[in-house]
């Protein structure tokens, strides 16, 4: 089944051309199920080539999804024309009396300050305590991963010496999980960060399971049972074309930044990557998907009252 998006979204042409199936919202109505509910809190700077990585991965499940992007509510984005955001984008304030089976909550590129001094903490711990109640799954992703384990666990992130940056082989920590089913022993991850949280701090008696661990890049993704959540640090959405960009931008500015690990052919920036994560991005969200689908309530009113 498709991906519900609005009709202008821009991510519609990228998904078409891709072979992604997207649904008119005309054609939607007609169809007598309930869609998957998803809500997507985009807090990259690049909202737009962040939405287009996420529906391309929900849109390539067999259910049929329909995405609601969602933003802070008094949070101005600063890299993303306004009119886009009028268009697209619904404040959280303006959903949270609303359901969805499954939330996202991205990555920011604020993760060397301490959480307290983010503008918008307030709002997306009171965002947190929300998905207890009116969201049935959340996948929260890179800081967005850091900040839920810190407000609800008080987890702290630790500085790294230098940026974790490229492409990381990782292990498959638990192949009983219905999030890894058909994953193999070992894959590779996009990793892109300054921060890291680490599988000793996790509280005992939680329940929480490390599912994926990398031996250079360290904890990758938990499951939170007690929170309905998976939590992942690194950037399993990213397209091949990411971690390349990033470096280029940091060339061009004069910042310093080394190459991306294991991502550039013989380490030859003049050379387009590989992608060699695509396969188990697809994976990992189908799985989570279909584990909402098996799971939540038929009746969108019930989710958070169990």
């Amino acid at each position: 089944m498709p991906i519900k998006i609005p009709n202008d979204l821009p991510a519609r042409a990228t998904l078409t051309e891709e072979g992604v199936m997207v649904m008119r919202e005309a054609d939607a109505v007609r169809q007598d199920i309930r869609p998957m509910r998803i809500g997507l809190l985009n807090l990259m700077p690049n909202k737009i080539r962040t939405e287009t990585q996420f529906a391309r991965l929900l849109g390539a499940t067999p259910l049929q999804v329909e995405l609601t992007l969602v933003k802070m509510t008094h949070h101005v984005a600063r890299n993303t024309p306004n009119d886009h955001i009028i268009s697209f984008y619904r404040d959280w304030e303006d959903v949270r009396r609303e359901r969805f089976d499954g939330f996202i909550v991205t990555g920011a590129p604020v993760e060397q300050m301490p959480f307290e001094e983010v503008t918008y903490w307030d709002e997306l711990r009171r965002l947190f305590d929300w998905t207890l109640t009116h969201v049935h799954g959340t996948f929260n992703v890179c800081w967005g991963a850091q900040a839920a384990v810190h407000h609800f666990y008080g987890m702290p992130k630790y500085p790294l010496p230098a940026k974790a940056f490229g492409v990381y082989r990782h292990r498959n920590l638990a192949p009983a999980s219905p999030f890894l089913r058909g994953f193999s022993d070992d894959f590779q991850i996009p990793v892109s960060r300054w921060t890291e949280c680490r599988s000793e701090d996790i509280p005992k008696g939680t329940g929480m399971t490390v599912l994926m661990e990398s031996d250079e890049a360290g904890l990758c993704m938990i499951d939170d049972p007690a929170h309905r959540a998976l939590h992942m640090f690194n950037h399993i959405e990213y397209d091949s074309s990411s971690l390349g960009d990033e470096y280029f931008r940091d060339i061009a500015a004069q910042t310093p930044i080394a190459l991306p690990r294991n991502y550039f052919p013989g380490d030859d920036p003049s050379k387009p990557p590989e992608n060699r994560w695509r396969s188990h991005a697809h994976l990992l969200f189908g799985n989570w998907i279909n584990h909402l689908y098996q799971t939540t309530p038929f009746d969108i009113a019930k989710i958070g009252q169990t």
